[in-house]
């Protein structure tokens, strides 16, 4: 069956599921389109590797159904050997047999011709290993492997739980950019479970919240991230300010602010000033080095802020504090 964008590749229709533990995973509802980037996101034992599994037919669901190109997932109670041969799942702990060349881990489940698997190899950057023995991989090695290998099954979907979490910095970039070629020119549809909002912002379409076994915000990266439904999932995708009510009416003057909530403002969208163009007063308390930029902690009417900056100021500094042309949001 042949799809494209704009077509729906997966349909998750109320799944749920109840853990022997007791956690649940309550009444999921999404679809994905052909070639669509998806992204889950939410606290560690919120439900996501639980929603991917069963995606893949690797625990049965107690309750609804997920179709893939128009056919019910069958779980593990369905079917002898569990998982859909469509679905490729990227667990956590990149798993190799022992003593074994590279290669022949490889060839054992190829489904594509020598010339797919050679460019799946290539664009894995994993050429250069198919001699070495898999137990002199290290962490970043295995984890591409796993990857080939679960590409030259020919999946239409690729589920990625925490792709990043045990590699270090170098490795992370080197499946980041695998990742991106991917997707570019094998076209294959992802979903990808991730802690770092940096890992996520630049490459979803689209971002899924899940707290405590359930979706509770479905959006595009850039609503997801400047207007979060609440102070969780503003939390899971960066630092934030939520601005009291005092402070609110010195800076955005005229808006009407509910009593129950508070303006949200990321620390990009204010400014700090040496002059005294500003009628709000900011004292420095400490200072932050990240590289492109600096987090300042400043005390404000009272209050402590986060705030950008492009230059390093003295702690005990008064400074100006303004805010940045842009749209706040209230939670």
């Amino acid at each position: 069956m042949t799809y494209f964008r704009g077509m729906v590749l997966l349909d998750v229709r109320g799944i749920g599921k109840v853990e022997k533990t007791g956690f649940s995973v309550n009444d999921i509802h999404f679809s994905q389109e052909q070639y669509q980037q998806i992204a889950i996101v939410g606290e560690t034992g919120s439900g996501k590797t639980s929603l991917l599994k069963m995606i893949a037919g690797l625990i049965q669901p107690d309750s609804g159904e997920i179709l893939f190109e128009g056919n019910r997932v069958l779980g593990p109670l369905e079917k002898l050997l569990p998982g859909h041969p469509r679905i490729a799942y990227l667990s956590q702990h990149f798993e190799l047999r022992n003593n074994y060349r590279v290669e022949e881990e490889l060839e054992a489940r190829n489904k594509r011709t020598e010339e797919e698997a050679q460019a799946i190899y290539e664009v894995c950057r994993i050429t250069h290993l198919l001699k070495r023995r898999t137990d002199q991989l290290s962490g970043g090695e295995r984890q591409r492997i796993v990857l080939a290998r679960l590409l030259t099954t020919s999946p239409s979907l690729l589920l990625l739980d925490e792709p990043y979490s045990n590699l270090d910095r170098h490795h992370t970039q080197v499946i980041k950019a695998v990742l991106k070629d991917l997707v570019e020119q094998w076209k294959i549809s992802c979903i990808m479970v991730s802690h770092d909002a940096e890992d996520l912002l630049s490459w979803a379409d689209r971002v899924l919240v899940m707290r405590e076994g359930r979706i509770i915000q479905d959006g595009s990266p850039e609503t997801i991230y400047e207007q979060p439904l609440d102070s969780y999932t503003a939390s899971l995708l960066g630092e934030f300010n939520l601005l009291d009510h005092s402070l609110a009416a010195v800076l955005l003057p005229g808006s009407e602010i509910p009593a129950d909530k508070k303006w949200m403002l990321r620390p990009e969208q204010l400014n700090l000033d040496r002059t005294d163009h500003s009628p709000v007063a900011a004292v420095i308390r400490e200072m932050h080095y990240c590289g492109s930029h600096y987090l300042a902690h400043a005390e404000v009417m009272g209050q402590e802020l986060k705030i950008r900056s492009s230059i390093r100021l003295e702690t005990g500094v008064t400074v100006g504090l303004s805010l940045l042309p842009g749209n706040p949001w209230f939670i």
